[in-house]
Protein backbone atom coordinates (compact mmCIF):
# COMPACT_ATOMS: atom_id res chain seq x y z
CA UNK A 1 0.00 0.00 0.00
CA UNK A 2 1.08 3.44 -0.98
CA UNK A 3 0.35 6.26 2.10
CA UNK A 4 0.50 9.87 0.98
CA UNK A 5 -0.59 12.69 3.70
CA UNK A 6 -2.45 15.53 3.31
CA UNK A 7 -0.85 18.92 4.90
CA UNK A 8 -3.22 21.20 6.77
CA UNK A 9 -2.18 24.60 6.97
CA UNK A 10 -3.12 25.42 10.92
CA UNK A 11 -1.85 28.83 10.14
CA UNK A 12 -4.91 29.75 7.21
CA UNK A 13 -7.96 28.53 9.07
CA UNK A 14 -10.53 28.41 7.75
CA UNK A 15 -9.71 27.87 4.32
CA UNK A 16 -10.15 25.58 1.47
CA UNK A 17 -7.85 23.76 -1.11
CA UNK A 18 -8.76 20.97 -4.11
CA UNK A 19 -6.85 17.99 -3.67
CA UNK A 20 -7.42 14.89 -6.14
CA UNK A 21 -8.32 11.72 -4.64
CA UNK A 22 -8.56 8.37 -6.92
CA UNK A 23 -8.08 10.60 -9.91
CA UNK A 24 -11.10 13.21 -8.66
CA UNK A 25 -10.77 16.52 -7.82
CA UNK A 26 -12.51 17.16 -4.61
CA UNK A 27 -12.86 20.88 -2.72
CA UNK A 28 -11.74 20.57 1.06
CA UNK A 29 -12.86 23.71 3.57
CA UNK A 30 -11.08 23.06 7.04
CA UNK A 31 -12.75 24.47 10.38
CA UNK A 32 -11.48 24.64 13.64
CA UNK A 33 -13.51 25.33 16.68
CA UNK A 34 -11.31 26.09 19.74
CA UNK A 35 -13.71 25.98 22.53
CA UNK A 36 -13.62 22.54 21.98
CA UNK A 37 -10.71 21.61 20.45
CA UNK A 38 -11.23 20.07 17.12
CA UNK A 39 -11.29 20.07 13.46
CA UNK A 40 -14.18 19.76 10.84
CA UNK A 41 -14.04 19.50 7.00
CA UNK A 42 -16.90 20.52 4.26
CA UNK A 43 -16.48 18.61 1.13
CA UNK A 44 -17.65 19.35 -2.19
CA UNK A 45 -17.44 17.73 -5.66
CA UNK A 46 -17.91 19.99 -8.71
CA UNK A 47 -19.02 22.58 -6.65
CA UNK A 48 -21.58 20.67 -4.50
CA UNK A 49 -21.20 20.38 -1.25
CA UNK A 50 -21.22 16.72 -0.08
CA UNK A 51 -20.84 17.11 3.70
CA UNK A 52 -20.55 20.40 6.12
CA UNK A 53 -19.05 20.00 9.13
CA UNK A 54 -17.29 16.40 8.95
CA UNK A 55 -15.65 15.87 12.48
CA UNK A 56 -12.20 14.99 12.19
CA UNK A 57 -11.52 12.34 14.59
CA UNK A 58 -8.23 10.25 14.93
CA UNK A 59 -8.43 6.37 13.32
CA UNK A 60 -11.10 7.15 11.96
CA UNK A 61 -11.92 7.65 8.14
CA UNK A 62 -13.48 10.87 7.01
CA UNK A 63 -17.02 9.96 5.56
CA UNK A 64 -16.59 6.56 6.09
CA UNK A 65 -20.29 6.65 7.33
CA UNK A 66 -21.18 7.84 4.08
CA UNK A 67 -21.69 5.27 1.20
CA UNK A 68 -22.31 7.49 -1.99
CA UNK A 69 -20.52 7.30 -4.87
CA UNK A 70 -19.40 10.70 -5.39
CA UNK A 71 -17.62 10.45 -2.06
CA UNK A 72 -13.44 9.86 -2.78
CA UNK A 73 -12.87 6.05 -3.09
CA UNK A 74 -9.71 5.93 -0.53
CA UNK A 75 -9.84 6.28 2.80
CA UNK A 76 -8.56 9.55 4.03
CA UNK A 77 -7.40 8.34 8.00
CA UNK A 78 -6.16 10.83 10.91
CA UNK A 79 -3.12 8.82 12.40
CA UNK A 80 0.10 9.32 14.20
CA UNK A 81 2.98 6.85 13.00
CA UNK A 82 4.62 7.04 16.25
CA UNK A 83 1.48 5.81 18.02
CA UNK A 84 2.57 9.10 20.42
CA UNK A 85 -1.17 10.64 20.02
CA UNK A 86 -4.62 9.11 20.41
CA UNK A 87 -6.59 12.70 19.49
CA UNK A 88 -7.06 15.15 16.78
CA UNK A 89 -6.15 18.57 18.64
CA UNK A 90 -4.40 21.78 17.21
CA UNK A 91 -1.36 20.62 19.15
CA UNK A 92 -1.61 17.21 17.46
CA UNK A 93 -2.22 17.78 13.99
CA UNK A 94 0.46 18.35 11.17
CA UNK A 95 2.85 17.79 14.38
CA UNK A 96 2.43 14.21 15.00
CA UNK A 97 -0.95 12.97 13.50
CA UNK A 98 -1.41 13.98 9.89
CA UNK A 99 -4.61 12.63 7.03
CA UNK A 100 -3.35 9.83 5.62
CA UNK A 101 -4.50 8.84 2.32
CA UNK A 102 -4.43 5.29 1.80
CA UNK A 103 -4.09 4.61 -1.52
CA UNK A 104 -4.29 0.54 -2.96
CA UNK A 105 -1.15 -0.31 -5.47
CA UNK A 106 -1.36 -1.11 -8.45
CA UNK A 107 -1.13 -4.43 -9.41
CA UNK A 108 1.31 -3.51 -12.05
CA UNK A 109 3.08 -1.65 -9.27
CA UNK A 110 3.76 -5.13 -7.07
Amino acid sequence: MDYEFIEIEKDLIPYRFEIELAEQMYTFEVHYNSEFDYFTVDLELDGEVLVYGEKIVYGIPLFYDVQDDRFPKVPVVPYDESENSTAVTWDTLGVSVFLYVIEEEDEDDA
